[in-house]
């Protein structure tokens, strides 16, 4: 195994060991809880299980592959680098908050953020 790999499953299992944690204390604080109560709380949990492993695979991508400024819309020039920026991004999953690398057309004056 990679220590990408490695290190990106660590940082999971303990995101996932820490939703675990929360509805098991939940469980223990609510006496009896009906199936619908249990169904928001795990939907809840999953909600936010689902943002963190969704932001860890982005940040992966970034990391594994070195991408060059990608084209200009407008113009069609590359775009320069112009550092790691974070930026919240609604999503299929939920709310992800992601630093990615920024490019920007100096011509243009566009920026992009990857993925896209």
């Amino acid at each position: 195994m990679s220590k990408r790999r490695s290190e990106t499953k660590g940082k999971l299992m303990r995101e996932a060991e820490a939703v675990i944690d929360e509805l098991l204390a939940w469980e223990e604080e609510v006496e009896a809880p009906d199936l619908s109560q249990i169904e928001e709380v795990v939907l809840s949990l999953r909600q936010r299980l689902s943002e963190k492993m969704a932001e860890a695979m982005i940040e992966q991508q970034e990391r594994v592959r070195e991408v060059p400024g990608p084209q200009c819309p407008k113009c069609k020039r590359e775009m320069r680098y112009k550092g790691e920026h974070s930026k919240e991004v609604s999503s299929w999953v939920g709310e992800l908050k992601l630093r990615r690398g920024y490019y920007h057309c100096k011509k243009c004056k566009t920026g992009f953020f990857p993925p896209g």
